[in-house]
């Protein structure tokens, strides 16, 4: 039995300085243009009106308009608009009390990103090209697409190390697993990462503290930099690097490591916890941050239930 799910797949690519430019630039106007569409809707709620995605919409044409916002037509228009989309959806999970009030984008904080539909990229042969780029972006498939399926949306993104990545969203058929009798409940802890109703102990690989002299010593060459120099931003880059090998290394354990529970097993019983309030514990917090308590629900026709404790 099979059933279509929406996937995407994520992958790493090399831009060319002059893709590096533009990219930057069209971040940087995915960014203004949310700040100014929440701004205004914020204006628009204390005036005792609202403003929804089409008035916002008309406002972007207005503001391109504009001698001052001239440079917003400079990049693909897509972009723009996915993030007016993406602002409407962040106030309908608002009201809805799914969210917290959307917040503004910070330059330096906030996730770098653009979102392209079919109308703004062209993927064919194994090549992915965006609007506005002369040349295709040199991405590197360290595995196929599923075959004959198309992606819907192209995201393109850069972490806190420099690094460039593109999502193709797309919707494929899963097949679900053949059903089992086995159930297993789990027990996160910080000792054993995972306990198992079965008896099984997950040892706690401790990513953080394996590479923690490396991370200090890329803390401390940052604290000696002057802010704003070309030193301190090649200290923040390396210290960036730094936690993105944690990073990437806890995830990596952690996919292995659900998907080899769903695959053993029909039902999956894990405790509900409040991380953010275990947290708030300072002598345990580094110890549950590396350990990355959270819940993981993998869909492929097994039951995941949370048990609050």
């Amino acid at each position: 039995m099979t059933h279509c799910v929406r996937r995407s797949f994520r992958y790493r690519f090399y831009p060319t300085s002059e893709q590096v430019e533009h990219l930057s630039r069209t971040f940087g106007c995915v960014r203004l243009v949310y700040n100014m569409a929440l701004e205004a809707r914020i204006k628009a709620h204390q005036k005792g009106r609202s403003m929804a995605y089409k008035e916002s919409s008309a406002a972007l044409t207005a503001w391109k308009r504009e001698d001052d916002f001239s440079f917003l037509n400079e990049v693909s228009c897509v972009p723009l608009q996915q993030a007016l989309r993406h602002l409407q959806t962040a106030f309908l999970n608002y009201s809805a009390k799914r969210a917290g009030h959307p917040r503004f984008k910070s330059r330096k904080r906030s996730r770098a990103s653009a979102e392209y539909t079919r109308s703004a990229f062209r993927y064919a042969d194994g090549r992915l090209s965006l609007a506005k780029l002369k040349e295709p972006l040199r991405v590197v498939w360290s595995r196929p697409l599923p075959e004959g399926v198309e992606p819907s949306t192209v995201t393109v993104s850069r972490d806190p190390a420099g690094r460039w990545f593109v999502s193709l969203l797309c919707e494929i058929p899963v097949e679900l697993m053949a059903p089992t009798d086995k159930s297993v409940g789990l027990d996160a802890g910080i000792t054993a990462l995972v306990t198992t109703s079965a008896g099984e102990k997950v040892c706690n690989p401790r990513h953080e503290r394996s590479d923690r002299r490396r991370l200090l010593k890329a803390q401390r060459v940052l604290s000696r930099r002057e802010p704003g120099s070309a030193g301190h931003a090649e200290a923040r880059l390396r210290l960036a690097r730094v936690h993105a090998r944690i990073a990437d290394r806890r995830r990596d354990f952690l996919h292995k490591l659900t998907t080899r529970l769903v695959r053993e097993n029909q039902a999956v019983v894990i405790e509900d916890l409040n991380v953010a309030g275990m947290v708030r514990n300072h002598r345990l917090a580094r110890a549950i941050t590396d350990a990355a308590l959270a819940g993981d629900a993998v869909h492929a026709g097994v039951q995941v239930r949370l048990v609050r404790t």
